[in-house]
């Protein structure tokens, strides 16, 4: 979808009028308008009027906050997803920019793997926008194209996305802007001795892949780079810690959300240039039970030669993302962030509505994910994250366990993992809000691409 800034859109048949008073509507060449919003402003939020040259939405956006008319855009979608064009008119960049949003999200469909794709597709291909600047707009859209990338990864089924179609798909990324990308492969992840990532790799017929992003421009504005770390597990089966049935391994296609996070997180600050050195790491593999799969009481020495008691293979996530925050600790950064579909802990207590964050990192760090969740409504809730979690993790025969107690597994998880981060860190569970199993307005149905609006304005912000 192409959007481009204009002077006016008073000519466009289909205008969309961000209001916030009565007189916002003059800018059109109609008798009709202006008695029509005398008259009907204040009734409804969204009205459509019919003029000689217009279907006109006027959307009352006075008190409306940017979730609100991020809304209002995906009721309007319905309306006119195929319209060829629409336009928009509004007073203010911030609102304008969220109801942009909300009709790009609106939009994204999948639709690979139908045979009559070209009939069920949107027939919407450009959005003229007059009163805010084009570099605003192409900031915009660059995010929410990075964002609508990770939702396809993660609506891709294993048949097409395994480990190394994951890779390759991120590498796809690295030519025109700068981005760095190296991806490290079976026989570099041995020599690195990643006990972790190898052992859920064991029951697959097919290697994993260790991936490095790098985005350092020479106008960075942090001596010490962040690194994000994404869980890539392609699916998973549970291992021989076999899933029950029915309906748990339905959805585990989107158990690599946390990777495409962090991929297309890279690929917005990249695309938009932000002024951050900035590196994520991608382990990636899918965990299935196979004949030398690794199984419930063996032993793991992880790369920075932790050793781990596996009383549970479905508690995977967490092996392959501990080698890759070891790892990380070699660029000695300012901060490490991990997200990951990690535990079904973190949706049984806050449901598909925002994440759950954790983390020893200090508070400005999570305050700003706070805020900047708020701003993008992709929300986080700050858990507690004391010591004495570390206790459930205590093993009779090695440094440590998998798996804690039943009660409160999202922090022991988060627990596990930090002990192999040696800076600052923040844990951000997203296995709630990254696969939806029903449409729920702009972030539709399936993969959502949670996290990556978050953490470019995160970032922007630091």
């Amino acid at each position: 979808m192409k959007i481009k800034a204009v002077k006016s859109v008073a000519d466009a048949k289909n205008v969309i009028v961000l209001a916030e008073k009565k007189t916002d509507v003059k800018f059109l060449p109609c008798d009709k308008v202006m008695p029509f919003m005398k008259e009907n402003f204040d009734k409804e939020e969204i009205q459509m009027v019919k003029t000689p040259k217009h279907y006109m939405y006027v959307v009352n956006v006075k008190n409306a906050d940017l979730e609100q008319i991020r809304k209002f855009a995906h009721k309007i979608h319905t309306e006119v997803k195929n319209e060829e064009e629409i336009a928009v008119h509004g007073a203010n960049d911030e609102k304008i920019l969220a109801f942009l949003e909300g009709i790009y999200l609106s939009d994204y469909q999948f639709l690979k793997y139908f045979t009559d794709k070209d009939n069920k597709k949107n027939k919407l291909k450009s959005v003229l926008v007059a009163g805010i600047l084009q570099p605003k707009i192409k900031e915009m859209k660059n995010v929410i194209e990075s964002t609508l990338w990770a939702r396809t990864l993660v609506n891709e089924p294993v048949s097409y996305l395994d480990a190394e179609r994951l890779a390759m798909e991120i590498r796809k990324k690295r030519v025109d802007d700068g981005l760095k990308i190296k991806t490290l492969h079976k026989k570099d992840i041995e020599e690195l001795q990643m006990g972790g990532l190898l052992a859920v790799n064991k029951g697959s017929e097919i290697p994993p892949t260790f991936t490095i992003m790098e985005w350092k421009p020479k106008n960075a504005k942090n001596k010490k780079p962040y690194v994000l770390v994404g869980k890539g597990v392609v699916y998973d089966t549970g291992g021989l810690s076999l899933k029950p049935t029915p309906h748990s391994m339905d959805l585990m296609k989107s158990d690599m959300g946390g990777a495409a996070m962090m991929a297309a997180t890279m690929d917005a600050v990249a695309k938009n240039k932000l002024p951050i050195h900035i590196i994520a790491l991608i382990p990636s593999t899918d965990n299935r039970p196979g004949k030398t799969a690794y199984a419930p009481g063996d032993v793991i020495t992880m790369f920075d030669g932790t050793t781990v008691e596996v009383l549970n293979t479905d508690a995977e996530g967490r092996m392959i993302l501990a080698d890759a925050i070891a790892y990380a600790n070699r660029y000695k950064p300012e901060l490490i962030i991990d997200a990951a579909t990690l535990t079904g802990a973190a949706v049984r207590a806050i449901g598909t509505k925002a994440a759950i964050v954790m983390g020893n990192a200090p508070q400005k760090y999570i305050k700003q994910l706070e805020k900047s969740g708020n701003k993008t409504h992709e929300r986080v809730v700050q858990f507690p994250f004391w010591d004495e979690w570390m206790d459930e993790l205590k093993s009779d025969i090695a440094d440590m366990k998998n798996i804690g107690s039943s009660n409160a597994g999202m922090i022991t998880a988060g627990k596990f993992l930090e002990h192999f981060a040696k800076y600052p860190y923040i844990h951000i569970d997203i296995a709630g809000p990254a696969f939806l199993e029903a449409p729920e307005d702009y972030k539709g149905k399936g993969g959502t691409g949670f996290g990556v609006r978050l953490l470019y304005d995160f970032f922007k912000s630091l």
